[in-house]
């Protein structure tokens, strides 16, 4: 296969969000992106990388994901069976990468269990159906909300999830209200998620800021104002930041 990709790492760690939460995963974290939500924390994806062929990226797949190999597949998210580790393809963005949805079939060719983290503005249609979606909806104080692509949630599947950066009051009200009257719950796995606020030294200076008149909405009020609405979602922390340092790479 000729497909190369300009990667930023490939590591092995745990699946610190979505359904999958927990489970060993190869990351494969592509450079670039094209939006600058206020939170994001891997800005330094956005520029730094090197091309690397597929082979060179499936060597490095197979070889992390060696311990595994005779394990058997296991009954997990979905009872459906699934291969360990998964493989999730992160960014930066990895659609604005063509290769990558080339890269993404190949996997699933060979047996793996692939997902895919985007942020919700480019077209998750071209993707193989094996492929499972973790698709962003961007919300008010992420400075992106006009980029999402509306177009995509017909598109979504039993197996794909949404997920909803909430870090103001304003953003859970709008997460609320897409919700409903996207009917997003019968669509898919729905996922809350909380903005955790970013250090002086770990913002980068392209990011947008949080459009004035919002209000911080804090962790707790977050999974309470869940729990008093009676929501159909999933709420979910970054598991690996309270694992390793809220800034720390390759895990």
């Amino acid at each position: 296969m000729s497909t190369s990709l300009v990667v930023n790492e490939i590591y092995l760690s745990l699946q610190g969000e979505s359904t999958f939460a927990g489970l060993p995963c190869v990351f494969v974290r592509l450079t670039a992106c094209n939006l600058r939500c206020s939170y994001c924390d891997t800005a330094y994806a956005f520029t730094e990388g090197a091309r690397k062929s597929w082979e060179e990226i499936e060597a490095e797949i197979l070889r992390l994901s060696a311990p595994w190999r005779e394990t058997p597949p296991l009954p997990l998210a979905g009872n459906a069976l699934h291969r360990l580790p998964v493989v999730e393809f992160t960014g930066g963005e990895p659609l604005l990468q063509p290769g990558a949805a080339v890269a993404m079939r190949a996997l699933c060719d060979q047996g793996f269990t692939v997902l895919v983290e985007t942020s919700g503005a480019h077209d998750i249609s071209l993707l193989d159906s094996r492929v499972r979606r973790i698709m962003d909806l961007k919300c008010p104080s992420s400075g992106e909300v006009d980029r999402n692509r509306w177009a995509n949630i017909p598109h979504l599947k039993a197996s794909d999830e949404v997920k909803f950066v909430i870090g103001t009051v304003e953003d859970y009200a709008w997460a609320k209200k897409t919700l409903d009257e996207h009917q997003l719950a019968r669509r898919c796995p729905i996922l809350f998620s909380w903005v955790a606020p970013l250090r002086p030294e770990q913002r980068h200076s392209s990011l947008k800021s949080v459009p004035d008149g919002q209000t911080p909405l804090s962790l707790q009020e977050l999974a309470e104002q869940i729990v008093a609405d009676g929501l159909p979602v999933r709420f979910q922390l970054q598991m690996h930041k309270y694992v390793w340092a809220p800034d720390a790479r390759g895990v």
